[in-house]
């Protein structure tokens, strides 16, 4: 039996695509650096291929909101945290393994191999 590599549910249990809802999501850099850099343009790349018009994206620069960073309780940089819709979501580290962010987002069925619009 398959499971979804996110919630440790069997694939046939994962719940399905949710292409019409609205995307509320906060990813947590450090400066100005090579690694947040790549972060926030994987992550509006993402974005836009496959939230087109339904997500808002904040980006914060933890080094200028530490107390922010504090409140949610950010360990690494990047982090990028899902708050709608639920369940919440953290990734945490490398922003540029597309299908890992993807199946973690639900956005597509039960952690398929394949991009379903071509790989990023």
């Amino acid at each position: 039996m398959e499971y979804d590599i996110m919630t440790k549910t069997p694939v046939e249990a994962a719940a399905p695509v949710n292409d019409t809802a609205h995307y509320s999501l906060h990813l947590y850099v450090t400066g100005g650096t090579v690694r947040s850099i790549r972060a926030i343009a994987n992550i509006r790349k993402i974005c836009e291929v496959y939230l087109k018009g339904r997500y808002d994206l904040d980006v914060v620069d933890i080094s200028q909101d530490p107390m922010r960073a504090q409140s949610e309780q950010i360990i690494a940089a990047p982090t990028l945290i899902k708050t709608l819709p639920l369940p919440l979501r953290r990734f945490i580290g490398d922003m540029s393994q597309t299908d890992r962010i993807l199946v973690g987002l639900n956005l597509y069925p039960g952690g398929a191999a394949l991009l379903p619009r071509g790989e990023l």
